[in-house]
């Protein structure tokens, strides 16, 4: 997972870890990236006997295929003891709720290592998941990024950063816009690519339109809550039949303009040039890996 030439894992999905019927249901979405939340979803009451199931939990998921992902509590809260029962079963990545500070990030860092040391496993082979649920985690996600080679991916927050924003929520979600560009930006500076913050409403088509504006804005992840959800999101993630072959009438048609001398092309109304050529062929290419089927 903290390999950047791997296929991307475009639709995460969060689910306590208390309810093993939700258990089952995120292993049978599309949802391609698992992520098992020691933090909010699961009743501390409930996180030692969670604790103990997390083996049992990790094997059934990967069985089906998925990276698996677990969200433990900050480091100062009951972090230590809630990566302590992870690191065990080698999970792909590591959730770190809250984040936004490079101190926390690198602490976390050092101690995974002190686990994966003493478990004989690779350093470094565990990614870590800043989940940036606040205005201050939005801003220093650049910050963040720079104190751990673990990170490829950064998950925006809805519910706790429109409370951090003093926002309402609403379905549309107009009230996290300038975040979910913000974020973007940030995290594509930061050479991290960002998951675009939970769906958090009941409405599959509120779910789909969403995703798709997500898309449009230059977010390649989603995320939900949500295993009934997937289905709608990945169907608007992974492109048509109708969009693959616009990209490679531009692919082709750009290439044929430059053989011919031609400083650009026209393709389906469009003029195109360098810039466009280049994202069409990189999506191409992108949804060429192997791993890419939801």
């Amino acid at each position: 997972m903290t390999d950047p030439t791997s296929p991307l894992l475009r639709l995460w999905l969060f689910g306590g870890g208390a309810d093993a019927a939700n258990q089952q249901a995120m292993a049978e979405s599309c949802a391609q990236a698992l992520i098992l939340d020691l933090e909010d979803f699961t009743p501390q009451a409930a996180r030692q006997q969670v604790r103990r199931r997390l083996g049992e939990i990790c094997q059934g998921w990967r069985q089906r295929g998925k990276a698996v992902a677990i969200r433990i509590n900050a480091l100062d809260e009951d972090g230590p003891e809630d990566l302590a029962a992870a690191m065990p079963h080698a999970p792909d990545a590591i959730a770190y709720p809250m984040a936004s500070s490079a101190q926390a990030i690198a602490r976390l860092d050092q101690a995974m290592a002190v686990h994966e040391r003493a478990l004989g496993l690779a350093v470094g082979q565990t990614a870590i998941l800043p989940v940036c649920e606040t205005a201050l985690g939005v801003l220093r996600i650049t910050e963040m990024a720079a104190a751990s080679q673990r990170i490829r991916y950064a998950l925006l927050g809805a519910e706790d950063l429109a409370a951090d924003l003093m926002a309402g929520r609403t379905p549309q979600g107009d009230e996290l816009e300038h975040a979910r560009r913000h974020f973007l930006l940030l995290c594509r500076a930061s050479g991290v690519e960002p998951i675009d913050a939970p769906y958090t409403w009941a409405s599959e088509d509120g779910v789909r339109a969403e995703t798709m504006h997500a898309l449009a804005l230059g977010y390649q992840c989603k995320s939900l809550v949500r295993p009934e959800h997937a289905a709608a999101a990945w169907a608007a993630i992974e492109p048509t039949p109708e969009e693959l072959g616009h990209l490679r009438r531009v692919v082709e048609g750009f290439e044929q303009a430059r053989a011919a001398g031609l400083d650009r092309a026209q393709v389906d109304g469009l003029w195109v040039e360098v810039p466009t050529y280049k994202a069409a062929r990189r999506k191409l290419e992108a949804w060429a890996m192997p791993g890419n089927a939801g």
